[in-house]
């Protein structure tokens, strides 16, 4: 089976005049339709705010075009924090949920007015000795625990996570809070990850609705929104399905009436915070053939490693790879693609089915608009590739230039030693 690439091999054979691969190219006609049916998904809450996970795409000028359409950011890290305000996202159009908290990660959320989402219940003394106050408005993250599951299938585990607070302690968080002063509270929760099942958050959405009737019949606060964080996955393999977010959304909506309405609560606002479902599919790491060899196996080495994208050798994850120009030719040959990292796991596909590969072939490795070049590192001292933008007029915008050996050195300054390699 094949998925379909959002570029031609005629127009790589153009951008790679201007831009050697190997590159992280996005697509921002797929961007903008995506972003344009979520809203509309969930244009039936009034209050509804996508709060786009900045960690799982990182480039100013994507979440640009996000927030022509009224997304905000979801930052869990002072860096991501200083990246929205240099965006001019600041207050409300900030979630900040993050675990583990430096002190720091803490004053500047405060300072720029984002709304902080506490992941533990300890936090509420160190948010308040650390910034001299708590905010008028606060969010908790929930954690049930134990298995969830969606009919007989187990979705992720939440009792494995270090990630939120138990009931018990959501229940004593909320009480704390507002004899502190706290007037208005949002619940959290982030059960499983990149599901590809239009059940997941009408399940989720559920469980936190019943459990916020609970909390405001019980400790009298006033629940502001329910954030249903992330978890909506994409299609990595071409035999999956797409999730239908029309269909999402409306499983949201049916939950929200059978719950909320009845118990007064018709006002919350409904927030979201994705990331691999916002960009994912519509971002592609362009690579090319440059070595074969013929061992105990097939192999095709490409000009791309696991600094461009790390998730196959973190942990396997599958990403499809289609070979420009041969996309109708037999998948009749086994390799494993690899990278030139020192390290055995640098391979984008083992054991693979592809048509049989040339040196100067183009592989285009799909659905790495998300997690891609954002978990890129530095190890063999290898640089980070460009990240290229295909505009919805054809042409293409480099909107982030690929590292320089002078960028890997640069915190060498300090040393004689490294002010000489940056001057080389």
């Amino acid at each position: 089976m094949s998925k379909e690439t959002f570029v031609t091999k005629e127009q790589l054979d153009e951008i790679t005049k201007t831009y050697p691969t190997p590159f992280h190219l996005y697509d921002e006609k797929g961007i903008r339709e995506n972003v344009k049916a979520l809203r509309e998904a969930f244009s039936w809450n009034e209050g509804y705010k996508e709060y786009f996970a900045v960690k799982a795409c990182p480039n100013p000028f994507l979440i640009d075009i996000l927030r022509e359409y009224g997304c905000g950011c979801d930052c869990s890290s002072y860096t991501e924090l200083l990246l929205s305000e240099a965006l001019g996202i600041t207050g409300h159009e900030i979630m900040f949920s993050s675990n583990d908290t430096p002190a720091e990660d803490f004053i500047l959320a405060d300072k720029l007015g984002a709304i902080i989402n506490l992941d533990d219940i300890t936090h509420i003394e160190f948010l308040e000795k650390t910034i001299g106050h708590l905010p008028e408005i606060i969010s908790c993250r929930y954690n049930p625990g134990g298995l969830f599951k969606i009919s007989n299938d187990i979705m992720d585990n939440p009792g494995d996570a270090k990630y939120g607070m138990t009931t018990e302690q959501l229940f004593e968080a909320f009480k704390t809070l507002k004899s502190k002063g706290v007037k208005e509270f949002g619940i959290h929760a982030f059960l499983a990850s990149n599901t590809v099942t239009n059940e997941y958050y009408p399940m989720l959405a559920k469980v936190l609705f019943e459990q916020a009737v609970k909390l405001q019949k019980e400790t009298g606060v006033h629940i502001k929104f329910i954030n249903l964080s992330g978890g909506i996955g994409i299609p990595y393999r071409p035999e999956q399905e797409a999730n239908d977010i029309y269909a999402i959304g409306e499983g949201v909506r049916q939950v929200f009436e059978e719950v909320l309405v009845p118990a007064g609560m018709g006002d919350v606002a409904i927030y979201t915070e994705l990331g691999r479902y916002m960009t994912g599919p519509y971002g592609c790491l362009v690579t090319k053939a440059i070595h074969e060899k013929h061992t105990h196996k097939e192999y095709i080495g490409v000009d791309a490693c696991a600094v461009d994208l790390m998730r196959p050798a973190m942990y396997g994850a599958y990403h499809h790879i289609t070979v420009m120009g041969k996309e109708n030719e037999p998948c009749d040959t086994i390799y494993d693609v690899t990278g030139s990292l020192c390290e055995n796991n640098d391979k984008f596909a083992v054991d693979r089915k592809l048509p049989k590969i040339d040196i100067g072939d183009y592989l285009v490795i799909h659905d790495t608009g998300a997690h891609g070049y954002a978990m890129g590192y530095n190890y063999n001292g290898k640089l980070k590739h460009a990240e290229l933008l295909l505009k919805e007029d054809g042409s293409v915008q480099c909107i982030r230039r690929a590292e320089k050996p002078e960028d890997y050195f640069a915190t060498l300054d300090c040393f004689e030693i490294g002010k000489k390699l940056i001057k080389k």
